[in-house]
């Protein structure tokens, strides 16, 4: 079997709701990072082969196969098909997955994965309440009702689950949403996100470019302190999380280019990281975001690694809890995870997560000289995925 290789990764900074990005179609957006993506390896367009795109609001903007609309507003042939992919928030990182699938098989050699969400223009579970409010019903059928009587499957309750069951204070949540601002903070000053960053031109309501560019992440909050995180409101009454330590909604897009042995010899490049493991799960629906815990436990089975053979992780922050009980259950040292500051500060654009925080974690492998990475997220319907990657150029 081959192997599966990316060759180039890349993202837009992360826009906040109505912020800088909120002025562009996301089909548009996603255009944009596909374009990014060909040029950054003079990728002929004609080579690629297939493009698959998460994104977990499918309405409105983000309808009728938004991964194909991608292809037909981009410098793509109409030639490459596409398909768009729905893990909930790890919709991305299974597009990712499915990419290396085909190359690895050989049924394909050159592959874009990427994902893309505006969750200004497609708000979050707008394919839920839309359709419910015009009468066109809900996804909770009889069936799944019996097996699950009187539940809600509710993320924001199973980030308060997730806190009671490690025994996290409000303190350490707080304490943790304040490091990620500051690394993030760091990170932006120290242009470590330079060479991942698609600079996207700002767009006014009318659609008109006004000159700007937006090339840094919108969410990270330079001034950040304890006082004014701990100050926050709970989200539920009586809870320990707040707005403060849970993921920015975010408008955003990300994307790599994966092949295989052959697509390296196609391109004429070096590979940046080589897919070394993938692998996905399905765990509690109702706490819902603990999966990442027993998925990686199963990725280091599956690969005969320990946890301390990883170097760099990035475990997704849809609320802190997520992070700081994977950390506890594992025994990671936190200086390991997140390196740059998570989605608490630099937004959580829903499908288009999973190959941002790759493309994250792949740069960080690079400059920071370190071998091996691992990424994994929490998922609506308590699923996640892992991926390892294994830096190829030290």
């Amino acid at each position: 079997m081959n192997d599966a290789y990316i060759v180039t990764a890349l993202r837009t900074a992360g826009g906040k709701k109505g912020g800088r990005l909120s002025n562009w179609h996301p089909v548009d957006l996603g255009a944009q990072v596909i374009n990014a993506l060909l040029n950054d390896i003079d990728c002929p367009p004609s080579v690629v082969e297939d493009v698959i795109f998460g994104s977990v609001s499918q309405i409105g903007e983000q309808a009728m196969n938004v991964a194909r609309n991608i292809v037909l507003a981009s410098e793509l042939p109409e030639s490459v098909p596409a398909t768009s992919v729905d893990r909930q928030c790890g919709s991305s990182q299974q597009a990712l997955h499915f990419a290396a699938q085909a190359v690895m098989s050989g049924t394909m050699d050159i592959v874009i994965a990427g994902g893309v969400e505006s969750m200004t223009r497609t708000p979050m579970f707008s394919t839920v309440l839309l359709p419910q409010k015009n009468g066109l019903g809900h996804y909770m059928s009889p069936e799944l009702q019996l097996r699950y009587p009187n539940i809600e499957f509710s993320q924001f309750k199973g980030a308060e689950m997730m806190a009671n069951q490690y025994a996290i204070s409000k303190d350490e949540l707080d304490a943790y949403a304040l490091n990620s601002h500051r690394r993030a903070s760091e990170a932006v000053n120290k242009k470590a996100f330079e060479k991942e960053i698609v600079p996207i031109a700002i767009r006014d309501t009318e659609g008109i470019v006004t000159g700007e560019t937006h090339n840094i992440d919108e969410g990270v909050r330079f001034d950040a302190n304890l006082e004014s995180i701990a100050g926050i409101k709970p989200i539920l009454d009586g809870g320990l999380l707040t707005a403060g330590t849970a993921s920015q909604i975010c408008d955003g897009a990300s994307g790599l280019i994966v092949c295989n042995e052959n697509g390296l010899k196609i391109l004429g490049v070096e590979p940046l990281v080589r897919i070394s493991h993938m692998s996905v799960i399905g765990h509690d629906p109702v706490i819902m975001l603990e999966a990442p815990i027993p998925a990686t436990k199963k990725a280091l089975k599956k690969t005969d690694m320990t946890i301390d053979s990883i170097d760099l992780f990035e475990v997704n922050e849809a609320f802190a809890s997520v992070p700081v009980a994977w950390s506890k259950a594992l025994h990671v040292e936190h200086h390991k995870v997140n390196v740059n500051g998570g989605a608490i500060a630099l937004g959580h654009p829903l499908g288009s997560s999973g190959t941002k925080l790759a493309t994250t974690l792949i740069h960080s492998l690079r400059t920071r000289h370190k071998k091996l990475g691992l990424q994994t997220m929490c998922e609506g319907g308590g699923m996640a995925n892992v991926t390892i990657f294994e830096n190829c150029q030290l």
